[in-house]
């Protein structure tokens, strides 16, 4: 046989053996998402042994072996490769889960340390690993989940997890900024829902329970911290009748207004910006509608709904066709 025979049957054996082990891969993910984990890891498994180096192969049997509860299997796998230096941040994020169904939460706290350090710009690692520990250590945690944002700030989840500690530790003017970024990020799901009922309580807190004069009184070395307050405490005299969607749409269009008139070149934030563009395009009561409406009494969001469906439609057409991207340098940290 001579050499360029031999080479072109190398080359054919080599593309077999890729496919195959691609097309054992598509069919244990087939098996995946229909719930289906034994059948899915023998398939795994044998895509494996065909490409032992392919670290997407190797992740699937990791996570599937976890779904098994096999997490013995997961450890022998994920342990190594974690340990290597072709691990990515999902390697990190699949054995701390491994970790923690263990129990061995001081495991996932060396593996999250590990991958802040090699991936110190990926916000998951904060938010993660910040949860692990919110309840033994609040304070750490949320260093973590601000750190975070700083560094990754179109990462969801940190602001979540940051939104519901400041509304924890009674700084209802941060937990109403960053949780108001939040449903810009992530409008429609379980979280969400969550998230409005705790930004229109959040705001009840701040007006109704001093907290907003408190702010201020406090004075912040915090600038923006203060400018915000400042604003914002200003509207006071739009809520003596309560604080409700109807309200609400007064005290921030009129926030909007002072804002740029006040501080809107100092600090540019991107929040904000988003407001003040919804309020020029006329899709701001519906906006606030569809933060507070719902929160506050769903019969009356309802009826409310009803006599202004388009509005509600422009507003929802606008949210969904727009990515919302917060640009570097607008991280105002709040600690």
């Amino acid at each position: 046989m001579n050499l360029r025979l031999l080479f072109l049957l190398l080359i054919v054996s080599f593309q077999s053996f890729s496919q195959d082990a691609g097309t054992l891969q598509e069919t244990g993910r087939a098996f995946l998402k229909q719930g289906d984990y034994d059948n899915a890891i023998l398939v795994f498994t044998k895509a494996s042994q065909l490409a032992p180096d392919n670290i997407e192969i190797t992740k699937d049997v990791i996570y599937t072996s976890y779904l098994r509860r096999d997490y013995t299997k997961a450890l022998e796998i994920g342990k190594p490769l974690v340990e290597g230096n072709d691990a990515d941040v999902q390697c990190y994020q699949m054995m701390a889960l491994v970790y923690k169904a263990l129990a061995e939460e001081k495991e996932a706290e060396k593996l999250y340390k590990l991958g802040i350090k090699k991936f110190p710009n990926e916000g998951v690692m904060y938010s993660e690993y910040g949860d692990l520990i919110a309840e033994k250590d609040p304070a750490t945690a949320l260093k973590l989940w601000e750190k975070g944002i700083e560094v990754d700030p179109n990462h969801t989840n940190n602001y979540y997890f940051v939104a519901k500690q400041y509304a924890y530790r009674g700084d209802a003017l941060w937990s109403i900024i960053y949780g108001e970024t939040f449903l810009n990020m992530e409008s429609f799901t379980s979280r969400s829902t969550e998230m409005k009922n705790l930004l229109l309580d959040q705001y009840k807190k701040f007006f109704v329970n001093g907290i907003g004069n408190a702010v201020a009184d406090k004075k912040s070395d915090n600038a923006f911290t203060n400018s915000v307050a400042d604003v914002l405490i200003s509207q006071q005299s739009q809520i003596s009748m309560g604080i409700t969607p109807e309200s609400l749409v007064v005290v921030r269009t009129r926030f909007i207004l002072d804002w740029y008139n006040k501080y809107g070149d100092k600090f540019p934030f991107r929040l904000f910006e988003q407001q003040r563009q919804l309020l020029q395009e006329g899709l701001f009561e519906a906006y606030n509608f569809w933060l507070f409406g719902a929160a506050a009494n769903i019969s009356a969001y309802q009826n409310w709904q009803q006599l202004h469906q388009s509005e509600l439609n422009d507003f929802l057409g606008f949210i969904r066709s727009k990515v919302y991207k917060i640009p570097d340098g607008q991280q105002y940290k709040a600690m």
